[in-house]
């Protein structure tokens, strides 16, 4: 029983470094996508492919 007592407890240690880790990271501009905006543009929507197709189809 005392195992999974330290069980639980060393996995919430666990959890809340992650969750530590991930805020920083967050906070960091880790996840800052300042790259995908500007090449967004030059790829093609798949609804106007699709549309496109059925047209043909017609």
């Amino acid at each position: 029983m005392s195992v999974i007592v330290v069980l639980i407890g060393v996995s919430v240690l666990v959890a809340v470094g992650f969750l530590f880790a991930f805020l920083w990271a967050v906070k960091s501009g880790q996840y800052d996508d300042r790259y995908t905006p500007s090449v967004r543009m030059l790829f093609d929507d798949e609804k106007k492919k699709d549309e496109n197709k059925e047209e043909d189809h017609k």
